[in-house]
């Protein structure tokens, strides 16, 4: 019997890996310059961190949750996102007391939903993403906007498109909450069941729904920035005016809700203008949470962040052509003759690894022209060869194979050699 992975899942082999990490250090090179720290919360929480923190009326929480019950019966949920477990700890740990605010983590690990596996869409997938804590200042939503941004920039892509919009305070909610409600009401049984639901419990969910988006009504639904206050009006001017002042280029949706309750004022997607990149275009998204940390027990601190798929990330460089160079070559493959050379060998790569050159042999008793390709297969820089001679005369051939050039040097002598030239 063959056991493959579950669907919805797949295996990252070591030449898909190599491009990973190439992404991965990029992102936490940009993490540093951008002064984020990591953290690493638990792959699972309790069910109600996600049920009060992401909404009880979203899609995440009602269909794609993969919640269990352990052994003592309490109900755990692997994390579908990293905002709500973030926000957790920020509050477990009292992080609101330490002396440098607002608090900048981010994070890269897995999450889980369940949904239909497609292309850059599984049940897995890997996230990045950052929550800086602590600072209602419009100037940190542009930070978190312009690092985002730059998480993709810094790869190589240039089909962008940044789209914004407010979802206002607590206040403009309730009001547009309102205005909704009147707008779709005579039309709830045109509806889907799940958007019939949402008109009572959370109408802006209407304008995120998959099914009825192309429902007349839709188009001609009430804008949230009609409702805005004053102050979240101005709010949104001044988050503008910091995008302005980086010279960095997006769209007014009035339509873009993200699909999280947390949110209020500013929310944004990264979109793939790329051709051949897909129908779903959204790579990343994120927004402004005014009442998470309290609703999980903080103080009234807010908050804003985003998260981005690894996934669809590599989805987009494939589309604009973007190659990464993964850099990943030997400094150094000993190829031997004869048994003798073999104990030789051992004892040189030993030295060799720890001495901090990337270095590997034959095992296989490959015949040395054999050796020799594998060397090239591993795009080594060295080739140290070592026969019954060399191990009597206590030397080896070093030959450069990038050059051609190569030098007999005496054993005890090639790291001192290598790290001259290498």
């Amino acid at each position: 019997m063959n056991i493959s992975v579950p669907r919805g899942t797949e295996d990252l082999l070591p030449e898909n890996t190599k491009q990973w990490q190439v992404v991965e250090e990029a992102l936490k090179g940009l993490a540093h310059t951008y002064h984020y720290d990591e953290i690493r919360t638990p792959m699972f929480e309790r069910t109600e961190l996600f049920q009060r923190g992401v909404g009880d009326t979203t899609d995440i929480v009602q269909k794609e949750m993969y919640t269990f019950e352990d052994r003592g019966g309490r109900s755990l949920t692997l994390r579908p996102e990293g905002t709500a477990s973030v926000a957790r700890s920020y509050v477990q740990h009292k992080m609101h007391g330490n002396a440098d605010q607002p608090t900048k983590l981010y994070y890269l690990g897995p999450m889980f939903r369940y949904e239909r596996p497609q292309q850059g869409r599984t049940r897995q997938f890997t996230q990045f993403g950052i929550e800086a804590i602590g600072s209602a200042d419009p100037a940190i939503d542009a930070e978190v906007i312009a690092f985002a941004m730059d998480c993709y920039q810094v790869l190589g892509l240039k089909s962008l498109k940044l789209v914004l919009n407010s979802l206002g305070d607590k206040e403009s909610r309730e009001a547009h909450r309102q205005a909704l409600v009147e707008h779709f009401k005579p039309y709830q049984e045109e509806l889907c069941s799940d958007c019939q639901m949402r008109l009572e419990q959370n109408p802006l969910r209407l304008l995120d729904c998959k099914v009825d988006r192309d429902h007349p009504t839709m188009s001609s639904a009430p804008s949230i920035l009609e409702y805005l206050n004053d102050y979240s009006s101005q709010y949104f001017e001044e988050v503008k005016k910091h995008l302005d002042a980086m010279g960095i280029s997006y769209v007014v949706d009035e339509t873009l809700v993200r699909g999280l309750d947390y949110y209020t004022h500013t929310a944004f997607e990264i979109m793939s203008e790329a051709e051949g990149f897909g129908s779903i275009t959204t790579l990343s998204g994120g927004g402004r949470y005014n009442g998470l940390i309290q609703d999980l027990g903080g103080p009234e601190n807010s908050g804003i962040g985003f998260a981005l798929s690894i996934e669809r990330l590599l989805m987009a460089l494939k589309a604009e052509g973007i190659d990464l160079e993964t850099g990943q070559t030997l400094d150094c493959f000993v190829i031997t003759m004869g048994d003798e050379a073999k104990y030789t060998a051992s004892s040189l790569v030993y030295k060799l690894r720890k001495a901090g050159f990337r270095t590997d042999q034959d095992y296989l008793d490959k015949k040395m022209k054999a050796q020799f390709k594998a060397a090239d297969r591993y795009k080594a820089k060295y080739a140290i060869i070592i026969g019954e001679d060399e191990v009597n005369n206590g030397v080896a051939n070093v030959k450069n194979l990038v050059e051609g050039e190569q030098k007999t040097i005496e054993l005890d002598k090639i790291i001192e050699q290598l790290e001259t030239s290498v």
